[in-house]
C-alpha cells in the first residue's frame, strides 16, 4: 500500500494530522491498535474534567450557605457519576471516530505499526510505504518501582473512571496536576483523601507562589498532602508505607491510585529498524518535529515535551504546514499555556519568575490579588492572585494565575506571549466590567502605577498646565 501520509496513533495529534492532510486531498493512512480518540478522550482529558464538573457540584451543595442559600448535604452515586461521564465521552466519540476519518477520506487500520525499514510500516496484514510518516502514540502511566507495588491492585488515570463506586479513601502517589485534580474532586464526592508527594512542593513545574494557593485550598477542604515523603513499600489493603519528616507510618485506604507521571509509548514501533533515535524519555525530534529519519515526524507525548492534547495539536500543525506546504516551522516552546484543573485553577504560560531568573534575566514582576477583582468577591471565589513576568522595556514574558476558570482568563496572556505585547498595550486594553479577566488588566495597570511619585512626571504635569 502506497500513500502520502502514514500515521501511527489515532490520539489528539494524530488524528489532527490525518484529518489535515486528507481535507488538503492527500492520501493518508492512519493506524489504531487501541481506542479512537487515544488517552485524552477515553482516559484523560475528557473523563477528568466530567468527573470534576460534578465534584464543583457536589461541592457547591455543601458550600452555599454564604449565598443565603441553606446548604445540603448530596447522595452521590457511584453508578450515576461514572453514567455522567460515559456520556459525556460518548458525545465526544463521533469527532474521533474511525467512521468520520474515513468519511474525509483517511483508510484506517486497527492493528499495531511497527517499522521494518526506513520507509515501510508494516500493521497487521497491510505494508504500508508512505512519503511521510508521523508518530503520535501517546504515553501511559509510570508506574514507580516500590516494593510491593506489583502485588497490589492499583488504579491509573486508564482504570480510575471505570469506578462505579466512590472510595472510603483514596491513596493518591504523586502530587502533581493529575494526583491533585483527582484528590480534590473525590475529596468533595466525599472520599477521604491522601496525597503522598516525593518533593517539599507539588505541583513542581509551577510558580511556587501560585502553587501554594492551591495547595492551601485542598489542604482546608480536607486533603491530607504529605510531602517530602517516600512510599517505600505497599501492601494489600491498598496499604502505603511511608517515610516522611514524621518517620515511618502506614496507611490503609480502599483504593490507591498511581499519578506519579507519564512515560511514552515506544515499545514495539520498530524504531532502530527505521533509524529514529530515542531515549526512555521519548523520541528525538528537531525544531520541526521531523526525527533523525527525515521522512518520520513524531508528535505529542511519544516526544517526552510538554504532555497535553493542545502541544500535540499545535505539533501537528507544524508538520502540515511542513510536509504539505514546505513551509519551514519551527517549535516556540515559551508560547505553550498549560493548566492544571483544581479548584482554583492554575495556568501558565511563557516563562516563570524562576525560570526567567534562571536565564539570567532582569524582569519586573507584576502581580494583582484576586480579592481586589469586584467579580471574584461577587463569587466569592477571591482566593487567587495573578503575577506578570516582564523584561525591562515592558514586554510579557509569562503569566501565571490561580483562580476561578484561570484557564479561560489565560488565553489572553497566550496571545500576549505569543505576539511579544507590551504591558503597556494590556493596559490600554478595554475589558468588560466585571469579569476575572479584567485583574490582568489591572495587574497590566499597577505596573505604571509608580510613575505617579516620580518628579519628573510631576514636573511635566505642572509645565503643561501652564498652557490652560
Amino acid at each position: 500500500m502506497k500513500t502520502d501520509i502514514c500515521v501511527i496513533g489515532a490520539g489528539s495529534g494524530g488524528l489532527s494530522v490525518a484529518a489535515a492532510a486528507a481535507q488538503f486531498g492527500r492520501k493518508v493512512v492512519l493506524i489504531e491498535t487501541g481506542d479512537m480518540g487515544g488517552d485524552c478522550l477515553n482516559f484523560g482529558c475528557v473523563p477528568s474534567k466530567a468527573l470534576i464538573a460534578a465534584a464543583y457540584r457536589a461541592h457547591m451543595f455543601q458550600n452555599s450557605a454564604p449565598f443565603g442559600i441553606a446548604p445540603a448535604k448530596p447522595k452521590i452515586s457511584g453508578a450515576g457519576l461514572k453514567a455522567h461521564i460515559d456520556g459525556v465521552i460518548a458525545a465526544i466519540a463521533p469527532d474521533d471516530s474511525e467512521e468520520r476519518l474515513t468519511a474525509l477520506g483517511c483508510h484506517v487500520i486497527r492493528a499495531a505499526g511497527r517499522f521494518t525499514d526506513p520507509k515501510t510500516v508494516e500493521a497487521g496484514a497491510e505494508e504500508i510505504r508512505a512519503r511521510r510518516f508521523v508518530i503520535a502514540t501517546g504515553s501511559q502511566a509510570f508506574v514507580p518501582d516500590i516494593p510491593g507495588l506489583s502485588k497490589v491492585p492499583f488504579l491509573t488515570n486508564e482504570t480510575l473512571f471505570k469506578l462505579a463506586e466512590i472510595p472510603t479513601h483514596l491513596l493518591i502517589l504523586g502530587g502533581g496536576p493529575i494526583g491533585l485534580e483527582m484528590a480534590q474532586a473525590f475529596r468533595r464526592l466525599g472520599a477521604k483523601v491522601t496525597v503522598v508527594q516525593r518533593g517539599a512542593h507539588v505541583l513542581t513545574r509551577d510558580d511556587p507562589e501560585l502553587a501554594a494557593i492551591v495547595e492551601a485550598r485542598l489542604v482546608a477542604e480536607g486533603v491530607r498532602i504529605c510531602k517530602n515523603t517516600k512510599a517505600i513499600r505497599a501492601s494489600k489493603g491498598p496499604v502505603l508505607e511511608i517515610a516522611g519528616e514524621d518517620g515511618v507510618e502506614k496507611i490503609a485506604g480502599s483504593h490507591l491510585l498511581v499519578a506519579t507521571g507519564r512515560r511514552p509509548n515506544l515499545t514495539g514501533l520498530g524504531l532502530a529498524e527505521a533509524g529514529i533515535e530515542h531515549t526512555a524519555q521519548g523520541i528525538t525530534v528537531d525544531a520541526g518535529m521531523r526525527t533523525t529519519n527525515s521522512h518520520v515526524y513524531a508528535i505529542g507525548d511519544v516526544t517526552g515535551g510538554l504532555q497535553f492534547t493542545h502541544v500535540a495539536n499545535y505539533q501537528a500543525g507544524l508538520v502540515i504546514r511542513n510536509a504539505l506546504f514546505r513551509l519551514p516551522v519551527r517549535q516556540k516552546t515559551n508560547i505553550l499555556p498549560r493548566v492544571t484543573y483544581t479548584d482554583p485553577e492554575l495556568a501558565q504560560v511563557g516563562l516563570t519568575q524562576a525560570q526567567a531568573e534562571a536565564q539570567g534575566l532582569s524582569v519586573n514582576v507584576t502581580r494583582w490579588p484576586l480579592h481586589r477583582n469586584d467579580r471574584a468577591r461577587a463569587m466569592r471565589e477571591d482566593d487567587g492572585l495573578i503575577k506578570v513576568i516582564s523584561d525591562q522595556k515592558g514586554r510579557i514574558l509569562g503569566a501565571g494565575m490561580a483562580g476561578p476558570h484561570a484557564g479561560e482568563w489565560l488565553s489572553f496572556w497566550s496571545l500576549a506571549v505569543t505576539q511579544g505585547m507590551k504591558l503597556s498595550q494590556v493596559a490600554a486594553t478595554v475589558i468588560a466590567y466585571p469579569t476575572l479577566a479584567e485583574a490582568g488588566r489591572r495587574a497590566a495597570m499597577s505596573h505604571f502605577a509608580p510613575l505617579a511619585a516620580k518628579p519628573w512626571v510631576r514636573r511635566l504635569i505642572s509645565f503643561l498646565s501652564t498652557f490652560g
